[in-house]
């Protein structure tokens, strides 16, 4: 049996353009795709914290150290310069596999810089 996993989460990035006529996906910075192990091609999900807007597409790579997010194609109607956004990608692994599974999870500061990362989220209190 094979359970999907979150493989990467880039936790509360600043989208950075919206490119309505560009080729639909999302650019991210190529440091943050290297840190984050998400692949360029990837299929991601994207969640938009400011309006609740869920959708999937797949990661293309921007210039290095640029901190770029930008949301491409029919997806631009959907996020907006400014807007914070998670992106998620998920992998799909055996039970083998799960005895030491960590995700990758990168958070980011007001300007799309790595504030830190870590490999769980912390237990929600009551």
């Amino acid at each position: 049996m094979h359970i999907n996993m979150l493989k990467a989460k880039l936790h509360r990035a600043r989208v950075t353009h919206s490119e309505l006529d560009y080729e639909g996906s999302c650019a991210i910075d190529g440091k943050i795709l290297d840190f984050s192990g998400i692949r360029e091609y990837e299929q991601i999900h994207i969640y938009n914290i400011n309006n609740g807007q869920r959708f999937t597409t797949y990661a293309i790579r921007a210039e290095e150290g640029s901190g770029v997010f930008s949301i491409n194609g029919a997806a631009a109607r959907l996020a907006c310069p400014g807007d914070l956004i998670i992106v998620a990608a998920f992998a799909s692994l055996d039970e083998k596999e799960l005895k030491n599974y960590q995700p990758t999870l990168v958070y980011f500061d007001g300007n799309n810089k790595i504030s830190h990362s870590s490999h769980a989220i912390p237990v929600q209190a009551a």
